[in-house]
């Protein structure tokens, strides 16, 4: 009797002190597609604070940036809490001479072509870690891209829950019949993180691709 009550007791312990799993929901696309942008909305709705620096130079995000314990709330009082990972936009190819032609120094042109192939790297490396990932895609581009293909092979390959959406709605240009079109597999949700559009519903997409 003693051992059988000691059993169901560390039993109800483990089960009360259990670590709940950090999920970790990671932002992936292109450089330049919106991704920073994005986390930042996401951060400020509930955490009251921004995540990165944007900039209209492709590559700001070298590294990957983290925000952990963000919590958000449906309609129906659910909560959801995650990690969200920020990473640097993926690029099949990155040349210093292009930062040159955006008045940058030769040495600084190389020194963020170096750092920004890291960040991919770094990357598709970290997709080992995720639960889920959104692909930030700029509606406004042809999306069926050499880079395009990359991201979303890999985490087909890795059978990762994916929500893509096609950012950037408010510009004239937005074509998000031809994000859907190019990756028919996946559910594309059109949004606005600048302005927020469809935010809220984005925020209800989480919850599916995270369950």
């Amino acid at each position: 009797m003693v051992n059988i009550f000691s059993n169901f007791l560390q039993r109800f312990l483990n089960r009360l002190f259990k670590k709940k799993k950090q999920i970790k929901l990671g932002l992936y696309g292109p450089p330049n597609s919106g991704k920073t942008t994005l986390a930042n909305k996401i951060c400020e709705d509930w955490l009251g604070e921004e995540m990165g620096t944007v900039s209209n130079i492709s590559h700001e995000t070298r590294e990957i940036q983290i925000k952990e314990q963000i919590t958000i709330t449906n309609d129906r009082g659910r909560k959801l809490t995650f990690n969200l990972v920020d990473t640097p936009g993926i690029a099949t190819k990155i040349d210093y001479e292009d930062f040159l032609k955006v008045g940058m120094k030769e040495k600084e042109a190389k020194k963020r072509a170096k750092e920004a192939t890291k960040g991919v790297i770094d990357s598709i490396k970290w997709l080992d870690n995720m639960d889920a990932v959104v692909v930030v895609l700029d509606s406004t581009k042809e999306p069926y891209s050499q880079v395009n293909i990359t991201i979303i092979g890999n985490l087909q390959a890795r059978k990762i829950p994916v929500l893509v959406v096609g950012n950037k709605v408010d510009l004239k240009s937005s074509d998000l019949d031809k994000v859907q079109d190019a990756f028919p597999q996946y559910k594309v949700l059109g949004i606005s993180a600048k302005f927020g559009k469809n935010i809220d519903q984005f925020y209800k997409e989480l919850f599916k691709i995270t369950r």
